[in-house]
């Protein structure tokens, strides 16, 4: 299963040497070699294309598979360029900027720190000229970097951790001892972690814990298969309750971005939709954001739930 985009580029620079030493290679056994699945290694080779020895395009690797075999047309041509790399303006800007920001990260082992100190110098000796323009650029981190450092040391010494942190679904703040399983990003940085206030597996986006404190007590999260973020964040289990939403064709978007079990055609041209969610009630908010769009319709004490908290909202705004 793919774990995180970190995972699958350190796999996706394993593949390119694997490939190139394997021309012809079968599909089959190379995603056994990797132990990833079928879909997930054509999907790697559908990115590798668009890599090659520049940022900005030319030099592409010529990779593709006919679902049996996989050919790199072009594998003797990258290799054998005999011209030693050389960075762009762009380029040695990007890299250079980038490398100085995070070395500012506080999360950052002190090791890592001043090896990358010192591999920055050594680019800003080659890059000569080029990386006088990357001095005057700087790049500021959000808040989430000291929460990111807590949590990153609370990995590394196997600490469990105290979490303030604020659900939107609930619009409320909540306070919960959890065990740290990792870190991955999907669009933003995300700590899964054992919950011993749920006692189930959750996942916790790093912006929205209002505080966090590092616990003398050893982090031991039950042993869990890590989730297949190439599908969706979140994924409901099949024990989570199940829900019913009816919407017009103007709110059919909750298909788009709601994992759900089924949807089916109305013929109004809305759809009946199928879900489940560990939080049912979590559900009233988007019932107000359809509004006339669409309406929940089971389980019953959700629906009249969800009317009570229209007639609340419409209220207010009267008063």
């Amino acid at each position: 299963m793919a774990a995180n985009a970190i995972d699958q580029t350190r796999r996706m620079l394993s593949l390119v040497t694997y490939l190139r030493e394997r021309p012809g290679a079968r599909v089959e056994d190379v995603a056994r070699a990797f132990g990833i699945s079928h879909d997930e290694l054509i999907s790697d080779l559908q990115v590798l294309p668009l890599c090659g020895t520049s940022f900005r395009g030319g030099d592409l690797l010529d990779i593709d598979t006919d679902g049996e075999h996989i050919w790199w047309h072009n594998a003797d041509a990258v290799e054998s360029t005999g011209k030693p790399l050389r960075l762009a303006a762009d380029e040695a800007t990007a890299l250079l900027v980038a490398a100085r920001a995070v070395a500012t990260l506080p999360g950052l082992r002190e090791g890592d720190r001043q090896a990358l100190l010192r591999a920055t110098a050594k680019l800003e000796e080659a890059a000569g000229e080029n990386a006088r323009a990357s001095s005057r650029l700087t790049v500021t981190f959000e808040s989430e970097g000291g929460v990111f450092a807590d949590v990153d040391r609370a990995l590394a010494e196997r600490r469990r951790l105290w979490l303030r942190y604020y659900s939107p679904a609930r619009d409320e703040l909540t306070e919960r001892e959890v065990d740290p399983i990792r870190l991955f990003v999907v669009g933003r940085t995300y700590l899964e972690a054992w919950c011993r206030l749920s006692e189930a597996r959750r996942t916790f986006r790093l912006d929205r814990v209002a505080e966090i404190r590092l616990l003398d007590e050893p982090a031991d999260p039950p042993p869990v298969t890590p989730r297949d973020l190439s599908q969706a964040l979140v994924q409901p289990a099949a024990e989570d309750p199940e829900v019913v939403v009816e919407v017009g064709p103007r709110g059919r978007w909750v298909a788009e971005y709601w994992p759900h079990d089924s949807a089916e055609e109305l013929p109004d041209g809305g759809l009946r939709i199928t879900l489940r969610t560990p939080d049912p009630g979590s559900l009233r908010r988007l019932a107000l954001r359809l509004g006339a769009d669409g309406r929940i319709t089971a389980p019953p004490e959700l629906a009249r739930s969800a009317r009570a908290a229209a007639r609340a909202a419409l209220a207010a705004y009267g008063d």
